[in-house]
């Protein structure tokens, strides 16, 4: 069973406070989505879970995981902007993230199958829709496991067949006993709690 705690967390960003005094508790299974108004720090929220950015006050823990590993070794975080090449083509986009992350490369016509991709391998990147770039950079959470997935809004650009894949993915993922925090500004799809962040634009 996993465990993702946060105690007393607070982020401050340049000058200014964004949150202080945020809780949070996942087990396995389970997917909170972090909802609030642009500004008040959900993308900040998932970037400190990910060990992208320090917290100012409190503690993040992962209990049931691998014990040598950091959380941010045992997570994925997909953020606003899709990490791809445009010259390298979708099979080779997808190739380079299996090799830096230490997956398996015979995972890769399976995950390019799963968000309808596999037609696509040889294409050049730059010639992909928002959308299917969106997709490209899912495939990556399924080419290489990992039992925590940290989403910056995940629907972005995806169209309803897109999203469909997207619900299916994580309800597999959630079956298997990850976990999944996402920021989000409208609903995932999938069985979730709540936290909800204050703050302006």
């Amino acid at each position: 069973m996993l465990r993702l705690s946060a105690s007393g967390l607070g982020c401050v960003r340049g000058s200014r406070s964004v949150f202080d005094g945020v809780n949070l508790e996942l087990c396995s299974g389970e997917t909170l989505a972090l909802v609030g108004p642009n500004g008040s720090g959900k993308s900040s929220l998932l970037r400190l879970i990910a060990d992208l950015l320090r917290p100012s006050a409190g503690e993040i823990e992962l209990d049931g995981g691998a014990a040598d590993q950091t959380i941010s070794e045992q997570a994925h975080y997909l953020g606003h902007l899709d990490a791809l090449k445009p010259s390298l083509t979708v099979a080779e986009n997808l190739a380079f993230w299996v090799r830096y992350l230490g997956g398996d490369m015979a995972a890769l016509p399976a995950s390019l199958a799963s968000v309808s991709l596999g037609g696509l391998a040889d294409l050049p990147a730059a010639y992909l829709s928002a959308g299917q770039r969106r997709r490209l950079s899912l495939a990556r959470l399924v080419a290489v496991r990992r039992p925590l997935w940290l989403l910056d809004e995940p629907t972005s650009a995806l169209d309803a067949a897109g999203q469909e894949r997207l619900v299916e993915l994580m309800r597999q993922h959630l079956a298997g006993g990850g976990l999944i925090v996402a920021a989000t500004h409208g609903p995932l799809g999938v069985e979730c709690k709540q936290l909800r962040l204050g703050g302006t634009a």
